[in-house]
């Protein structure tokens, strides 16, 4: 099969600036919302892009918020943070990691986006400190300062989402969910994991975050999982199972795909109000400036959301071949767009937090910040305004000053609340967790974790086994079948996601970018 390769050109130096169009008389304020302005796509030569120099925090230095609120350092000196997630103790994981290596170069392509973002990474290495860890910070006396740090677990595979349930963690690294006894209070897990389900991995493994979330009930797991690709140009054999959110039986590890044509969605997140799935999603790039808007949405079971072969709905991306009107006549548009290549990967919501009256009741997301436009986009968390459970107006910029001057001092990633309802911001380039409060001091009575279960359980889960359904494609859960004394076989990784291309010599059968 055929395909033409986006052409990148690179100039060496302490900075990259490439435009292939202006970008500076676009208005972004149109670009929020349910019904973002669209301009024509841009697929020339010189595509838009602009990469910061990064200068890191000096001491003393915090990013910018508004009145009524106060930032502080909650943790500094980590290597790579990603994602914050508060146990219903108010103890804080903060999961730290870096890339998994040997993703394979087939193309001129690869090398240079490589390149490019190992540039926009900068100084988000550590300090030569190890990573692939998740630590654990406590407040004891809910001050928001942190009174006590350990390493929780090491040596793992480039981890992301975590989530705890009923005397268990869970963990969702580059290639699987793993499980590990842990009661509330612990501060070190020896034992040793348990695989609850594979999860599309290497050797490409493109989008390798994998963030998770539980159900209102307990009995699932919610897990995502990137596309291996920017818009299907391996061929769609390497997305098997990918650009979707997995649902995962918690107990058996049965697994189906919730919901597809997703290019790589983060942030999982269960509204308080409505129990819905909420995420946010990092769309394509290589459209222009300001195509594709990232976005805010809820999540339909069965919903198909476009990736690769539409976009924003039912806007056809002319690149991807052969084309399946099919699919694109049943794309859902999302709920809230969030402006082009700002990189959103944090959400949380603050209902029931000490935050005050002004974000009482919405959503906070954090953008990374854009590469693919020659005016930087992003590198702030903004608040999104709900009622009755949806997005209601525009968003306001809550935490700033990552960018200055054109040079970057942090990127803000993964959100939550803290045990005091407070914000926390990992910050992946500054190395650093950030903490947003109230000024007057207010707390929640409780903590209020991350997941937020039902209070009312099911007596026991019942086994609903499933497979994972590929890319752009989701079935309902197989019927439950008889107990059986045999060991449960685990399907081999390359089942469920052989993450090959034409490039690797296995031909794609449909679905190739041109």
């Amino acid at each position: 099969m055929s395909k033409v390769a986006f052409p990148l050109i690179v100039l060496a130096g302490s900075a990259i600036v490439l435009s292939a169009c202006g970008n500076e008389e676009f208005d972004l304020s149109e670009q929020y919302g349910p019904d973002p302005v669209l301009p024509e796509a841009s697929t020339g030569l010189l595509p838009d892009l602009k990469v910061a120099e990064v200068i890191g925090w000096s001491d003393g230095e915090t990013p910018t918020v508004p009145d009524g609120l106060v930032v502080t350092a909650y943790a500094k000196d980590l290597a790579n943070p990603r994602t914050v997630h508060t146990l219903p103790n108010g103890d804080v994981l903060v999961v730290q990691s870096k890339a998994p290596p040997g993703k394979p170069l087939n193309r001129p392509k690869d090398f240079i986006r490589g390149w490019i973002m190992s540039m926009a990474a900068g100084g988000g290495g550590g300090g030569g400190k190890d990573t692939n860890l998740i630590t654990l910070l406590r407040d004891t006396d809910r001050d928001g300062t942190v009174d006590e740090r350990s390493d929780l677990l090491t040596d793992l595979t480039s981890p992301f989402g975590v989530a705890w349930y009923d005397g268990t963690l869970y963990v969702a690294a580059a290639d699987a969910i793993l499980s590990y006894p842990y009661e509330l209070g612990q501060t070190a897990i020896d034992a040793e994991p348990t695989v609850l389900t594979p999860l599309p991995g290497g050797p490409i493994n493109h989008h390798w975050t994998k963030d998770l979330a539980v159900s209102p009930d307990g009995r699932f797991l919610y897990a995502s999982v990137g596309s291996n690709s920017n818009a299907g140009e391996r061929g769609i054999e390497a997305e098997k199972g990918r650009a979707a959110i997995w649902q995962v039986d918690r107990t058996t590890g049965a697994s189906r795909v919730f919901a597809s044509g997703l290019r790589n969605p983060n942030g999982l997140n269960l509204h308080p109000e409505t129990g819905e799935l909420w995420t946010v999603v990092n769309e394509r790039d290589e459209l222009g400036p300001n195509l594709v808007p990232d976005y805010l949405t809820s999540v339909q079971e069965n919903g198909f959301y476009g990736w690769p072969w539409s976009y924003y709905g039912q806007h056809v991306d002319e690149r991807v071949m052969p084309r399946r009107p099919d699919l694109v006549e049943t794309a859902i548009a999302p709920d809230y767009a969030l402006t082009s290549h700002v990189a959103a990967l944090g959400l949380a919501f603050t209902n029931g937090s000490a935050m005050p009256e002004p974000f009482a009741n919405g959503a906070f997301v954090g953008n990374r910040g854009s590469w693919n436009r020659s005016v930087f986009n992003g590198y702030k968390v903004i608040y999104i305004p709900f009622e009755n459970g949806r997005p209601a107006g525009m968003p306001q910029d809550v935490v700033t000053g990552f960018l200055e001057n054109e040079k970057v001092h942090g990127r803000p990633v993964g959100l939550a609340i803290d045990g005091t309802g407070a914000l926390l911001i990992a910050d992946d380039t500054g190395n650093t967790v950030w903490r947003v409060a109230a000024a007057d001091g207010s707390v929640t009575p409780e903590p209020i974790p991350t997941d937020r279960i039902a209070e009312t359980q099911p007596e026991t889960l019942p086994a609903q086994p499933g497979t994972a359904a590929p890319a752009g494609t989701a079935s309902e859960p197989a019927p439950a079948e008889p107990a059986s004394d045999a060991p449960a076989t685990e399907p081999s990784q390359t089942d469920i996601a052989p993450a090959v291309g034409p490039e690797d010599g296995a031909a794609a059968e449909t679905g190739s970018s041109q």
